[in-house]
């Protein structure tokens, strides 16, 4: 879709009206959306009206159709479900519904009509505006709207949001909801996994998915499942004897328990259903194991919202505001999807197609077709879980070594990556060599085989059971060559944050001293600071920022029923902003403060006098965010002595130091997801790159593409040399010299109410997060 050319973007909303509503099943993060919706387009000058109980609402008319003003949308972010109501509607469906529905956005004078909802939801609001002008006629023809309300309402403007926690809908992604309900699922399955392996139970657990099994399968990535019923590739014809075999060779390798995952719309080949009740009789019966089942239900649509989904959410309902204002009579009707790391624009219907097309490849039983329609994350999804689950130990050994060390913080996902290396490793025939304590453990000795069962229930588990120290390689090169001949290391996987950066660079730059050094090499992205090279992600992020975003959370409910409260909070990375801008974003900061970003003594004042003023209104908490090392001489306790010195009268003070909180507890499912598949990404590399170096049988690996960084750039996993990434380091400050997020910046301002006064810079920010659709996490 071309882009359209720059526009002030204070003027583009004059004089236009937005309805937003949301429909059909309610998803978490829908709020997210709404608020954001109703912020930019006021910001923008637009009148924006809340839409109450979906169609429904919109039929009905009256105060179900109602202004929506700035503290209308306060204290939403983190609310599940939808506040402004969802119901089905059979009205809707009919055209004199729909005529109703006409008659009260004309009256009122709206013509964008902003859709949060499945493709149910948005197909209606395509047809809808499809018969616009045949509606307007009808009312004029019977009298109840004039010529002139006609014409000034000749077109309606439609763009959609999918909130849907199945991610059924193609064209984008990741859907609203989805990262949330995976959080609740994975939730239980770590709850139910401890009560299994105490009794050597199999547990099979439904999750939702009547004709997407996306929720299923990377759930079964995340909890290390044994076995994943989806409906787009139902089981093989012997897939009972198959299943059967599996859990018995787990059982044989000291597994105490074993755990199935069957989507709720799952079969067999011939149509029949599966269910967990049929598993749980297969499983009983023929093995005689100790089973139980456990249906999740709507449980999965409860609870609040992830930090993903209300990032994701706001930064659509930013792009969905843009699409209605830029829309021309002869646009047609687009829904914002996630594509990669991008914002996008996709016209609806082709996408409503393609989500068709999903289920007519099912049902005409073309399984891999119906695999690659739901788009290239599933497809890597499925076959990652293939590649883990459908295990077939080599007969035949590679005779080749790889060593995984970590380095730097613990952070959450550090065991996955592991996990699903080792296993890897050995699939491909090699002998996996576990390294205890970083570089100082490689340098003395700390080397031993590690197997399969080795690292079993690995996936879910906090910090580094491999143990990590910041220590680098630079004083202990000597020791470190000596222990790769002694333990006949062919290859290495770093694990870990700057820390493994830099170790890994030192250990390239010592090639030319140490042939010993000369193997292959690969740096994995693990810090909460986000502040690798390489990568726009690194494992153990999404879990801080879901930690800090939670706490933020509870912070803010503490002030519940107590006078107006400022909280000033700092969240850790260093001289990195990515954690504190992210839960600015997720938690609905008035103000974040980062080293990217340089302020002022005059930059807090304004924020001080924005604050005092934003609290002589309805609103009774504030949060401020700072990142630790954003000012040398700005610290959290000057903040805090600022605040409350300048909003006494007004409001108080607290302050929170988030500080190792942030490293600790279990991964969330994307950390799990994509260190599983980051591990696997770096083994099969390694594998090619040790044909490459053999020489005359021997591993000798010094060229700049032999020691890469892996990380995740838009869409895909990419290696990149140390060496080239080192000249876009900032050393001093342990950051990359060009951060994506910056940009997501002003979208802050924006949702806190700022009267946005910016320069140069930050204009071609804003112009490139709002009007040219910047980046979002994941």
């Amino acid at each position: 879709m071309a882009q359209p050319k720059p526009t002030d973007p204070t003027k583009m909303g004059v004089g236009r009206a937005i309805a937003v509503l949301t429909s059909g099943g309610d998803a978490q993060g829908m709020n997210a959306a709404v608020r954001a919706t109703v912020r930019v387009g006021l910001y923008c000058g637009a009148k924006v009206f809340f839409v109450h109980e979906g169609y429904q609402g919109l039929v009905d008319g009256g105060d179900n159709i109602c202004p929506a003003t700035w503290e209308s949308v306060s204290m939403m972010l983190q609310l599940g479900g939808t506040v402004i109501g969802s119901a089905r509607c059979k009205d809707f469906r009919t055209k004199e519904g729909r005529t109703k529905a006409a008659y009260n956005l004309v009256k009122l004078g709206i013509t964008n009509l902003c859709v949060v909802g499945g493709d149910g939801s948005l197909t209606g609001a395509n047809m809808f505006r499809t018969e616009w002008q045949e509606l307007l006629a009808d009312l004029v023809k019977a009298g109840k709207i004039t010529s002139n309300e006609a014409k000034s309402s000749s077109h309606l403007n439609i763009v959609g949001m999918v909130g849907s926690i199945d991610n059924d809908f193609c064209g984008t992604d990741m859907t609203i909801g989805t990262d949330s309900a995976l959080h609740r699922i994975i939730e239980i399955v770590d709850a139910i996994t401890t009560t299994a392996q105490s009794h050597q139970r199999t547990f099979i657990l439904e999750v939702m998915g009547r004709h997407c099994g996306y929720l299923a399968l990377v759930a079964a990535l995340a909890c290390g499942a044994d076995w994943v019923f989806i409906p787009e590739m139902p089981p093989d014809e012997q897939w009972e004897e198959h299943l059967c075999r599996r859990l018995q060779d787990q059982r044989g390798r000291g597994s105490r328990l074993n755990i199935i995952i069957v989507a709720e719309g799952a079969t067999d080949r011939s149509g029949k259903p599966i269910t967990c009740e049929d598993v749980k009789q297969l499983v009983s019966t023929k093995l005689g194991f100790d089973t139980r089942t456990t249906i999740l239900g709507h449980v999965q649509r409860g609870g609040t919202p992830s930090a993903f989904d209300r990032i994701l959410a706001s930064r659509m309902g930013v792009e969905a505001v843009m699409a209605l204002l830029e829309a021309t009579p002869e646009t047609p009707a687009c829904v914002v999807s996630l594509s990669g790391n991008m914002a996008v624009r996709l016209p609806l219907m082709e996408c409503v197609q393609v989500t068709k097309d999903v289920t007519t490849a099912m049902a005409e039983g073309r399984y891999e077709d119906a695999i690659k329609l739901r788009g290239k994350s599933f497809e890597n999804n499925w076959s990652t879980y293939r590649m883990l689950a459908h295990v077939h130990l080599p007969e035949t050994k590679s005779n080749i070594n790889v060593a995984i060390l970590n380095v730097g913080a613990p952070c959450a996902g550090m065991n996955a990556a592991v996990r699903s290396a080792v296993r890897i490793g050995i699939l491909q025939g090699h002998q996996m060599l576990a390294v205890h304590d970083g570089f100082d453990g490689l340098a003395h000795g700390l080397v031993e085989p590690i197997g399969w069962s080795g690292v079993a229930g690995w996936t879910g588990k906090g910090g580094s059971n491999l143990g990590t120290k910041r220590t680098l390689p630079l004083d202990l090169l000597e020791e470190i060559s000596l222990s790769i001949t002694k333990f006949n290391i062919h290859s290495l996987i770093i694990i870990g944050g700057f820390e493994a950066f830099v170790g890994g660079l030192q250990m390239v730059q010592a090639r030319e001293k140490y042939e010993e050094l000369c193997i292959p090499l690969v740096v994995i992205p693990a810090t909460v600071s986000n502040n690798v090279p390489g990568s726009d992600f690194s494992i153990g992020t999404d879990t801080a920022l879901n930690t800090i975003t939670a706490t933020c959370d509870r912070i803010k409910q503490s002030a519940a029923g107590t006078k107006r409260r400022v909280f000033i909070v700092e969240t850790m990375g260093g001289y990195c902003g990515y954690l504190a801008t992210m839960a600015g974003l997720a938690s609905g900061a008035d103000a974040v403060y980062i080293y990217e970003e340089p302020f002022s003594i005059h930059d807090l004042q304004v924020n001080v006098d924005h604050l005092v003023k934003k609290m002589k209104t309805t609103v009774k908490r504030g949060l401020i965010l700072r990142n630790e090392k954003c000012n040398a001489n700005y610290s959290t306790d000057f903040i805090f002595n600022l605040y409350t010195e300048e909003g006494k009268g007004v409001f108080d003070c607290r302050k929170n130091v988030l500080g190792h909180m942030q490293q600790g507890g279990t991964p969330t499912p994307f950390d799990r997801n994509f260190a599983t598949k980051m591990g696997i990404k770096s083994i099969l590399w390694l594998t090619d790159k040790l044909k490459e170096c053999y020489r005359h049988g021997r591993i000798f690996a010094n060229s700049p593409d032999t020691a890469c960084v892996l990380g995740m750039k838009k869409r895909s996993l990419v290696f990149q040399p140390l060496a080239e990434l080192s000249e876009l380091t900032d050393f001093e400050h342990r950051i990359p010299k060009v951060q994506w997020w910056v940009k997501l910046r002003p979208i802050l301002k924006i949702l806190a109410k700022y009267e946005i006064n910016l320069d140069t810079s930050e204009k071609t920010a804003m112009e490139h997060v709002i009007k040219k659709r910047g980046q979002v996490p994941k």
